[in-house]
């Protein structure tokens, strides 16, 4: 199933995708809208959601709606440094034994079709194609063998990145936190459709031009090692993030610098999920005191 968060006629809610259907989950009062509430309800309100596709009144035209990033906003949104072999060679530096963990503030998600901000303050902005895996339960010190279990499914992620600003704080947080910097979508592919998350195709573009290339079975750290790695550390809660990491064909990796611009789309694509496309433009000059 397709999870979706989407506005229409002014309201915003949750729902389930199917082929160019929306099925609102608004049609059913004992269903959660809120993605967040959806995915802590578990796999019986997903079930009722599923059960409402053959209600003719719960359906909504695609081209009707438009498409929101389907966590608007999570509790958790952190990313992963350094985890493709590839992506690795390009940078120079060491391997790392240990996963390379990082923050990005959740004011930076966006959604399918919202615009990435080139900063005001940089013009050395990044891509990074990734897969992205949506906690389904909250979950505190989650062996390896039942981390599929807590995996609520999967969505495609661009890490973007202000390279300047990422290097000037070790920790990268900055770096990776502009708003706009975190588009995430079109929707959440469940863990029982997607099955196997570490042998899929990912590509990234800038406008024509393919960056990257991969696929997800060249994760030094998986998916479920993941998982269990950061439950030792914290809780993990329904809908939290973690963008799994990005492979070579970075716009800093190039020779000139590949860094995008406005005017500039950016897609990234993986395989079994589907496409996530955002258009860059200038930051609009606007303040808030």
């Amino acid at each position: 199933m397709r999870l979706i968060t989407f506005e229409f006629q002014g309201r915003r809610s949750a729902g389930a995708l199917i082929d160019d259907r929306i099925i609102d989950a608004a049609a059913d009062p004992q269903l959660p809208t809120d993605m967040l509430a959806l995915l802590a309800a578990g796999k019986p309100a997903l079930e009722r959601l599923q059960r409402l596709a053959a209600r003719p009144e719960a359906a909504i035209p695609l081209h009707q709606a438009t498409l929101l990033a389907p966590v608007p906003r999570p509790g958790k949104f952190l990313g992963v440094g350094l985890n493709y072999a590839d992506h690795i060679a390009e940078t120079g530096l060491a391997t790392p034994e240990f996963p390379t963990i990082f923050n990005k503030q959740t004011t930076c998600v966006i959604g399918p079709g919202e615009a990435i901000h080139r900063p005001q303050v940089s013009a050395k902005l990044d891509y990074e194609g990734e897969l992205a895996i949506v906690i389904g339960r909250r979950c505190r010190h989650v062996p390896l063998d039942k981390a599929p279990g807590v995996i609520a499914g999967y969505t495609i992620a661009n890490d973007v990145s202000v390279r300047d600003w990422q290097v000037k704080s070790p920790t990268w947080t900055l770096g990776k936190s502009f708003d706009t910097h975190g588009p995430i979508g079109p929707w959440i592919v469940t863990a029982d459709e997607l099955e196997d998350p570490h042998n899929l195709e990912l590509r990234t573009w800038v406008n024509d031009e393919l960056r990257q290339h991969s696929n997800t079975r060249h994760l030094i750290f998986d998916c479920y090692q993941l998982v269990s790695t950061l439950s030792t550390v914290c809780t993990l809660e329904p809908g939290d993030i973690i963008a799994t990491g990005t492979s070579s064909g970075v716009g800093v990796a190039m020779k000139p610098r590949g860094y995008m611009k406005p005017g500039d789309r950016v897609r990234v694509e993986i395989e079994g999920i589907g496409e996530l496309c955002n258009p860059v433009i200038e930051e609009p000059d606007t303040h808030c005191y």
